[in-house]
């Protein structure tokens, strides 16, 4: 049995439950509270398993992994059918350029601790921090736009099936929500949206349908 060590309000770890319920994979699910207990992250027992106190964390028999990239492709790899990467070469490129614009360039700088740090260090107020998600979100959204009028323009970010790009964007627009930013210019965005949440797969993996 796989298990993954989660937090429902994560990005991240949404990322990977979005992957291994389109794998149709079963999974065992524990709790790592981000905020709760001042951070459950932060106990020994978690930190054994990763020293970089964040989750998601996955194991799998033996294996033990970090950072919810390379999780996704550990998955495809092991669990290749079916897939969440096309099976050309260049379009599996471009499905990962825009799965890495949110999970490298957008995520990382609004994140949990990035928040935190911005208002008990820097003293930066709850509306300014407003403007600094809503900033680098709709940087990365345009990007995003602009890509997908590149490509295919199926129902999905890269044609009509979902893939990797789906599972991190779709946790991003969820987050985007959580902090009010308005999202009425990515009308291509919101209808990939539409369609993911339609699925099973992505309903599953929604942070409100989550333990703990």
């Amino acid at each position: 049995m796989i298990t993954l060590y989660d937090f429902g309000n994560s990005g991240a770890a949404y990322r990977a439950r979005i992957a291994l319920n389109l794998k149709g994979l079963d999974y065992n699910q524990i709790p790592v509270h981000l905020t709760k207990d001042g951070g459950q992250q932060f106990n020994d027992d978690y930190t054994k398993l990763n020293p970089q106190s964040f989750v998601p964390t996955l194991v799998d028999g033996d294996i033990q992994l970090v950072q919810s990239m390379a999780i996704m492709e550990f998955l495809e790899e092991v669990y290749p059918n079916p897939s969440i990467l096309p099976g050309d070469v260049n379009d599996r490129a471009q499905v990962r350029a825009l799965a890495n614009i949110v999970a490298c360039d957008v995520h990382p700088i609004n994140n949990l601790r990035v928040r935190l740090y911005l208002a008990d260090q820097m003293a930066v107020t709850s509306e300014n921090q407003k403007l600094w998600i809503e900033h680098w979100i709709r940087l990365g959204f345009e990007a995003y736009e602009k890509f997908y009028d590149k490509g295919p323009q199926g129902k999905f970010s890269y044609g009509n099936t979902p893939t990797l790009a789906d599972a991190c964007l779709i946790p991003q627009i969820v987050n985007a929500r959580r902090n009010e930013c308005d999202l009425s210019d990515f009308t291509n965005l919101l209808k990939i949206e539409e369609v993911c949440q339609a699925l099973p797969e992505f309903e599953k993996a929604l942070p409100g349908n989550q333990p703990g």
